[in-house]
């Protein structure tokens, strides 16, 4: 097993002059195992995730100071066998679903919120294909990122101006992207990302242009804007900008012949799929950080000696147990309904064939996953909030790095207005199922 890198043992201060990158090098502070085979049942897939996260854990809150990009980390997750989990078993892969996609998304968050960003955000590029694509596309182009251990990212912001596609103008067979995009998260330390673009000149309704490419070439230029940020900065969710990358036509998700064959609403689940994505690792962060502050307390709080009946221990404290019964009690109500959402986007989308998934419920899944996020969301700011009121002064030094979990949580649940997912389920409430209770898809919901 890796040694246990001290949290204290933080890399030397960004550099302030001007032009000097923000961007320390990873100290190397833990050494990860070799890993004799990988997880082939669902209980090793949650074996491995679990010990993933404690070796990610370790020196999380160095790598969070120094915004380390996180290679060797995902390096970890892929020789963990992590990465592979949703590939085929012909090729290697887990043959795993969704629902154990999350929850392993879940366990590594538990450790580091940023790894499990990038896991999620990975497995749902994995999925491209079988969202968007052909059956001919998803069965090649999985077998190939299955086999190749290929970790991939993604530069599709909606809200940003879209790439531009054109026709590469000696070669038929190919097209060509240009064009910027922020917030290119998993890209920068990834070898497949998925471009999105649009047609210079096509009906805002015609369809978009995703197409995996691979991430090291000289047309991708990564920027290293996501430095200086309240949290998630393992993520290094820094822009990208695009210039003359070349891309295959036959990659082209769900074109055939240069028109476009669309699945239905089965295209469109991408959208609560990721959000689901979200829910789960927010769970994570917040599992993690109240397991953490419960051991902080056992070890290190002390009893407050003025009062009439002084304590011996912290333990003892009635404000302590009812603060974290009711910090579990929440976690425990949002598990239950984070699974069983869980359920239902794997049931969903493990629909087979593709076409047979309906508006009704997509609509459907997308309203739980909405309930969902907002009660983890706010549950999840209170855990790591409150934690220090119960957990005592000294546990805001930041050797302990206590912080990371609610800056990671803090920041990420701002990645669009909670507030809209509120009024979804609202409307949903009000009205019921059908067209003004369902959510219409748009790229947020």
């Amino acid at each position: 097993m890796a040694p246990t890198a001290s949290a204290s043992a933080v890399p030397p201060p960004p550099a302030s002059a001007k032009g000097a990158s923000r961007i320390q090098p990873d100290p190397e502070l833990v050494s990860y195992p070799s890993f004799n085979a990988r997880p082939k049942t669902p209980e090793e897939y949650y074996e491995r995730a679990k010990q993933v996260a404690d070796l990610l854990h370790q020196d999380e809150a160095v790598r969070d100071r120094g915004n380390v990009v996180p290679n060797r980390q995902v390096q970890l997750l892929k020789d963990a066998g992590l990465v592979t989990l949703l590939g085929p078993t012909s090729k290697g892969g887990g043959g795993q679903t969704w629902n154990e996609a999350y929850h392993v998304v879940r366990l590594v968050a538990q450790g580091d919120g940023s790894l499990a960003q990038l896991l999620g955000y990975h497995y749902i590029w994995f999925w491209a294909a079988a969202l968007v694509g052909t059956d001919e596309q998803r069965a090649r182009l999985e077998a190939e990122f299955t086999e190749k251990n290929y970790f991939i990212g993604g530069a599709v912001n909606p809200r940003d101006s879209d790439l531009k596609v054109r026709q590469h103008p000696q070669d038929k067979a190919k097209i060509v992207f240009d064009g910027k995009k922020t917030f290119s998260t998993g890209s920068k330390v990834s070898d497949v990302t998925i471009l999105e673009g649009s047609f210079e000149g096509a009906a805002a309704d015609a369809p978009h242009v995703f197409v995996p490419v691979l991430s090291k070439q000289p047309g991708i230029v990564y920027g290293d804007e996501w430095v200086d940020v309240l949290g998630m900065r393992g993520t290094q969710s820094g822009g990208v900008t695009i210039s003359n990358v070349e891309a295959d036509w036959r990659d082209a998700l769900g074109f055939v012949d240069g028109k476009f064959t669309p699945l239905g609403p089965y295209n469109t689940l991408n959208l609560p799929a990721i959000q689901l994505v979200f829910t789960s690792f927010y769970l994570g962060i917040a599992e993690g950080a109240l397991q953490r502050g419960i051991e902080y307390t056992r070890n290190n709080t002390r009893g407050w000696p003025y009062q009439p009946h002084p304590p011996s221990r912290g333990t003892d404290e009635v404000y302590i147990q009812d603060g974290y019964g009711t910090l579990q009690a929440r976690l425990w109500a949002s598990s239950a309904q984070i699974a069983q959402t869980i359920k239902l986007a794997s049931s969903i989308l493990g629909t087979n064939p593709r076409q047979n998934v309906t508006a009704a419920q997509r609509a459907d899944l997308a309203v739980q996953v909405a309930a969902a996020k907002v009660n983890i969301v706010d549950f999840g700011l209170d855990v790591t909030s409150k934690l220090y009121e119960l957990q005592g002064a000294r546990s805001v030094s930041g050797k302990y790095g206590f912080d990371v979990a609610w800056r990671d949580l803090r920041t990420h649940s701002l990645h669009d207005p909670i507030a809209h997912k509120r009024a979804e389920v609202g409307r949903y409430a009000l009205f019921g199922p059908g067209q003004d209770g369902w959510p219409t898809p748009t790229w947020y919901t």
